[in-house]
């Protein structure tokens, strides 16, 4: 693995931290409409995946392409333990088992 794999796989860390802003803000009350999206939540959310979408696209440029969708999958898998560990959200069966399929799915694909 190289270092721009792990700069991708950074990436989906802080574009699973970013969902987790977003449903922060979706899970409280707003004064106005306007304010559901003008708030600082929802603000870094937008810049975060916006350096992200940046950073990846330079990270594309050394990673083969057929690794790189592989790498952005974990996003899901951090979205679960995030939410979990930050909203107290419950992994269900469901949960589990998606991310679960995930994974395999992603060492099938990578291996040799």
């Amino acid at each position: 693995m190289n270092k721009y794999m792990l700069l991708m796989l950074a990436c989906t860390v802080f574009s699973a931290l970013s969902q987790i802003l977003l449903k922060q803000s979706a899970n409280r009350q707003h004064a106005s409409p306007l304010k559901e999206y003008l708030n600082w939540r929802v603000i870094l959310a937008y810049l975060i995946f916006g350096t992200v979408l940046l950073v990846n696209t330079y990270a594309y440029t050394n990673v083969d392409l057929k690794y790189g969708p592989v790498l952005d999958t974990f996003t899901y898998v951090f979205v679960l333990l995030f939410s979990w560990l930050v909203l107290r959200e419950k992994i269900t069966k469901g949960k589990l088992i998606g991310n679960l399929i995930i994974v395999v799915g992603v060492l099938i694909y990578t291996m040799p």
